[in-house]
């Protein structure tokens, strides 16, 4: 069993907030953007609403392009991420792989994970454990699709899911003794794409 921290990443629509379990505070905060090369691909978010992409393992896909490495060509190779991305704006299309809290493009997010974990975290996956945010109702399918990704193309040693309002009400308990720490409570999640009010 694995000594090291687990990872945190709280994915949110402008933001991406990542880093280890203990600390106080995260190792980075960046925009939850991609720039790729390429065509028409679904760039800057300037288009009406779109619908989900299927993840590729899920759907009767064939199961072979749900492997990252498989699928790779050297323009797949060719994108950055977070403030990098923002950057290169004027040479690159710029995508926003969340939309309104969830997953709204899979491929895009798979790239963006990868980069978190190996380029700003420097950390192998099959070494940690990881918990994950999430939105309130958001579907099981986009549950699945995650644990799929983080399980299949890049081998976590184990995963948890959270609803970001618990992990919130959660962590106000690091200011108050044991006996003051409440269960319940209602939660005002205000981000860049959506709010919540959650009662918990």
């Amino acid at each position: 069993m694995s000594r090291l921290a687990p990872v945190v990443l709280d994915n949110g629509t402008g933001y991406t907030k990542m880093g280890f379990a203990g600390n106080s505070d995260p190792s980075f905060v960046i925009p939850t953007c991609i720039a790729t090369r390429g065509g028409s691909s679904s760039s800057s978010g300037s288009r009406g609403p779109a619908v989900a992409s299927k993840p590729s393992g899920l759907g009767g896909a064939s199961s072979s392009s749900s492997h990252l490495s498989s699928k790779r060509g050297i323009e797949d190779l060719d994108f950055f991420i977070g403030d990098e991305a923002l950057a290169n704006s004027k040479t690159y299309n710029i995508n926003y792989p969340i939309k309104h809290g969830m997953i709204d493009d899979w491929d895009h997010m798979e790239r963006y994970w990868e980069q978190c974990i190996f380029k700003y975290l420097r950390t192998e996956p099959e070494d940690h454990h990881f918990l994950l945010t999430e939105p309130p109702l958001n579907p099981p399918e986009n549950r699945e699709a995650t644990a799929e990704i983080f399980f299949e193309s890049f081998n976590v040693q184990g995963l948890y899911i959270a609803v970001q309002a618990v992990l919130a009400l959660a962590a106000s308990w690091t200011s108050k003794s044991v006996q003051h720490r409440t269960l319940t409570g209602t939660v005002i999640d205000s981000g860049d794409g959506v709010t919540h009010v959650i009662p918990v």
